[in-house]
Formats: structure tokens, C-alpha cells, sequence
């Protein structure tokens, strides 16, 4: 298979969603002439022209319900935002309208749109730009919400969101763009509601999701060479979640540590550490940990920034303790 980026994947995703669609279409902040401010969409204006991948003005909710509007009227619209951080202003039409239509049309009218952007912390946007937005999305009845890890599954997830009935968010990692890693060519989609294990082992479960896979199989590394065979479970859906491969991985090692970019109250962990003491509390023989953001607005400062984010140090400390090492 090739090798790509994070980002040449997702690209693919959209070039070959739009050759076999004609109905989809690219809409947001800078897609068409400036070939998306991550370029993501680079390329596609050329090939499809402004009627496919349009330029819109700095207005997150009216262009977000555009293509709202566009999905009624039966087009696949997917929806850029410059990062998640602009899409407060859309959430209206996310939350109340995207979400909802099916449910209130009496189920004669799908909303097939995706709604895509970066998410999460990069390095010293501030606060502001920060934030990681999965549990309030996936709060959500009526949405789908997917976070992928890697380029492999950032053009699957992307391609069963553009095919979906029902608004899709997916959330990349703004700190995956330039990350590399094998991709199928072709026809290649990852269904969405099904988690990832990214490593298999016997002593503990980490849990996790976006970027926090590649630190939770930077701290199994670690963990291994203390003789501890640590799971790694990438969630990559997030609503719907995966149970059935979070409690079985659980049942076989009967401990675990959830890992997530966000603050932890009311986290995505939460929802996961809920899911495995419902289903497979005869299973553990350690309470669930979590490792999360620090409870604090994302700090400028540099030094402070790296001890606000989770880290494989802090994972690593946190499987020792429910291995009972510490």
C-alpha cells in the first residue's frame, strides 16, 4: 500500500467521493483558491470546479446552513471549518437543525452532510483554539461522531461519512496533518461505529482515541519494557461506540486506562468508563483510570501547554497504578 499523510488521505477521500458522487460537494472557509487552510482540498477547485468547492465568507453558521438546506434538497453536502473552534457559531445549525430534521420530518427527510475540521490543541493557539469538542458533540442525538488516528482511517471514516444518510462530524486531529502511515488504494471504507485494536495485549486495556492513539502506543512501548503487555483500542467512532470491543478487550486483560484529548468532566472517557462497569464490571480486577486534559483552559505557554496535554508519562503512570506496580 502507499504511503501518505494524514492529510493527502483525507484528500483522496474527497477526490474520490466527488468523482463517484456527483451530488457531493465541498463548502467552507478557504477550500477553492487557497486549497483549504491545511490543504486538505488542494487540487479539488482545479478538478471540480466553484460549483463543487466553494469559497464561502467568514460566517460558520450561514454556510453551515447552507448546507444543511443542500442536504434536504438531496446534494451530499460536506461542510470545512477552519478548525472546530469557529463551529461554536454553527452549532445552531448543527445541533438544531442538522441533528434534528429527520426526527421531526417524520423521517421523510435525511440529512446526508458532513461537517469536518481540525480539533483539539495544536501548539500555542491559546485557549481560544484549543479545545477539544467530542463530548459535546457526541452529547447529541441525531449525529454521528468519528475521530480518526491515522491516514488508513481518515479516508475510510471519511468516505462512510460522505456516504451516510445522517450528518456525519469528523474530527481531525490538527496535529495529524503531517503524520504518515500506509493507505489502501481504491475503494476502502471503515465502517462507522467499529473501533480499532492498534495492538494487542494481555496485562491492560488503554483506551483512546484521535491523537491520543499514538500516545497510548507510545506508553504501551514504554510499559513493555517493564515486562507489561498493554491493548491498545483505538474508539474511532464515538457515537455511535463500539462497546463490544471495549468490553472484550477489558474481559481479557481485567484492567483499564481511557485516554482523551478533552477536559474530564463529562468526558468521552466518562462515557467509556460507564460503558465498562455496566458491561464487564466482573471482569476488573482494578478501578478504571482516566488521563485526560488538565481541568484548566489550554495555556499559552509552552511548558505549561505540555503539562496540560496527556502524555505517555502520564499514561504509563496510570497503568501502573491499576496494575497495582506503584
Amino acid at each position: 500500500m502507499p504511503t501518505l499523510t494524514y492529510r493527502d488521505a483525507l484528500n483522496q477521500a474527497l477526490r474520490e467521493e466527488m468523482q463517484r458522487d456527483g451530488n457531493v460537494f465541498l463548502m467552507g472557509e478557504e477550500v477553492g483558491v487557497y486549497q483549504g487552510a491545511y490543504k486538505v482540498s488542494r487540487g479539488l477547485l482545479e478538478e471540480f470546479g466553484p460549483m463543487r468547492v466553494v469559497d464561502t465568507p467568514i460566517a460558520e453558521l450561514g454556510f453551515a446552513g447552507i448546507g444543511v438546506g443542500a442536504a434536504m434538497a438531496g446534494l451530499r453536502p460536506v461542510i470545512e471549518f477552519m478548525t472546530w473552534n469557529f463551529a461554536v457559531l454553527a452549532l445552531d445549525q448543527i445541533v438544531n437543525s442538522a441533528a434534528k430534521i429527520l426526527y421531526e420530518s417524520g423521517g421523510q427527510l435525511p440529512i446526508p452532510i458532513v461537517f469536518r475540521g481540525p480539533n483539539g490543541a495544536a501548539l500555542q493557539l491559546g485557549a481560544q483554539h484549543s479545545q477539544a469538542w467530542e463530548s459535546w458533540l457526541s452529547h447529541i442525538p441525531g449525529l454521528k461522531v468519528v475521530a480518526p488516528a491515522t491516514p488508513a482511517d481518515a479516508k475510510g471514516l471519511l468516505k462512510a461519512a460522505i456516504r451516510d444518510d445522517n450528518p456525519v462530524i469528523v474530527l481531525e486531529g490538527e496535529m495529524l496533518y503531517n503524520t504518515k502511515g500506509e493507505v489502501p488504494e481504491g475503494e476502502y471504507v471503515v465502517p462507522i461505529g467499529q473501533a480499532d485494536v492498534k495492538r494487542t495485549g494481555q496485562d491492560v486495556t488503554l483506551i483512546c482515541h484521535s491523537k491520543t492513539v499514538s500516545v497510548a502506543l507510545k506508553a504501551a512501548e514504554q510499559l513493555a519494557e517493564e515486562g507489561v503487555s498493554a491493548e491498545v483500542v483505538d474508539l474511532r467512532s464515538l457515537r455511535p461506540l463500539d462497546e463490544a470491543t471495549i468490553t472484550g478487550s477489558v474481559a481479557k486483560t481485567n484492567r483499564a486506562v481511557v485516554v482523551e484529548e478533552g477536559w474530564p468532566h463529562c468526558g468521552i472517557g466518562a462515557q467509556v468508563v460507564d460503558v465498562i462497569q455496566r458491561e464487564a464490571f466482573d471482569h476488573l480486577d482494578a478501578p478504571v483510570l482516566r488521563v485526560t486534559q488538565a481541568d484548566v483552559p489550554m495555556p499559552y505557554n509552552k511548558q505549561l501547554e505540555r503539562l496540560a496535554k496527556p502524555s505517555p508519562e502520564k499514561v504509563v503512570a496510570a497503568a501502573r497504578r491499576v496494575l497495582y506496580l506503584d
